[in-house]
């Protein structure tokens, strides 16, 4: 729980009544978990927990060396610092604002050394392979992976969820732990690597983590063993149906990030709940070359969506 600060009270008595306000003046807790890792010759990359909801956090500050470099919303927890020289040392702090504008105290600080720069370099590392990864609880997961290679040596591994860079780890790092998950939900996760020029390799294979149920939660509400095939003219999907208690008849499927249609299965041919395997093809009006991104999720026996199956990533074909 937050602290609340003793309370300055502001009242205003007029025609006999009283108008009392109450000032926040209590500041955040400091940020937790800070790390820094040098992304390449001129950027760092800058990374901290997120802040616990009853604090109020609406935005951070990111300090080097006292300096106010970056500010961010409250719900971006990692950020870049770039135009840094080759081969220094940096220093980074981190600071919590609420909404009154009270700030938290600096967190620890955190330290990175930039590589030095490479002349010319512009061939980006191998891909990481062999990527694997676990659940370890409701809210975390373990990401692991094959070394990669490069001319001028790796500098970092960069781990993507849904297209958007989650994570940043070592050179000499492999393996990582991921926090701040959500329960009874599928992640699809792959690792690219990058050297001293900022050049990124190729996603690594992707794979897929899902987190069980919190606590108290019923089974696992995702369509699992999700497929997408595509073919000239179609869009084929297979998956296996959740085991919601009763069949499922709806699903909403999701590309690019958007929902485009209901699935729905009439009368008599409603998959069962459970181990059924469901299929439906898509017919498509869109070019050759066209690149989808495609999840979905069922309709659950109480009215609302479950949660979301692995991602799959395909392109349209003519």
């Amino acid at each position: 729980m937050r602290r609340t600060a003793p309370l300055l009270a502001l009242c205003l008595a007029a025609t006999g009544l009283a108008a009392c306000t109450a000032a926040d003046t209590a500041p955040p807790a400091a940020p937790a978990g800070i790390t820094a890792q040098a992304g390449s010759a001129t950027s760092v990359h800058v990374m901290w927990q997120a802040a616990a909801p009853a604090d109020g956090v609406t935005n951070y500050q990111v300090f080097q060396a006292g300096r106010l470099v970056r500010e961010l919303p409250a719900d971006k927890t990692m950020v870049d610092i770039t135009g840094l020289t080759p081969q220094t040392a940096y220093a980074f702090t981190v600071r919590a604002r609420d909404a009154a504008g009270n700030a938290s105290a600096p967190s620890t600080s955190a330290a990175a050394t930039t590589p030095a720069a490479k002349a010319e370099d512009r061939l980006p590392p191998t891909a990481p392979a062999g990527t694997t990864g676990r659940a370890d609880g409701p809210r975390a997961a373990t990401l692991s992976w094959s070394a990669a290679t490069d001319d001028t040596g790796v500098t970092a591994y960069d781990v993507y969820q849904g297209g958007i860079r989650i994570h940043t780890a070592g050179p000499a790092e492999t393996a990582t732990t991921l926090t701040g998950l959500q329960p009874d939900t599928v992640y699809t996760f792959t690792v690219r690597a990058r050297d001293g020029a900022d050049n990124s390799s190729s996603d690594g294979p992707a794979v897929d983590v899902t987190t069980p149920p919190s606590a108290g939660q019923s089974p696992g509400t995702a369509p699992t063993e999700f497929t997408a095939t595509a073919s000239p003219g179609a869009v084929t999907l297979t998956w296996t149906a959740p085991d919601t208690g009763r069949p499922t008849g709806e699903y909403e499927l999701h590309v690019n990030a958007r929902p485009v249609t209901v699935i729905q299965f009439g009368a008599g041919a409603v998959p069962p709940s459970g181990a059924a395997r469901v299929e439906h093809r898509l017919t498509v009006t869109e070019p050759a070359g066209t690149r989808w991104t495609l999840k979905l999720r069922a309709r659950l026996p109480d009215g609302n969506w479950g949660a979301f199956s692995a991602e799959r990533r395909i392109v349209l074909v003519s």
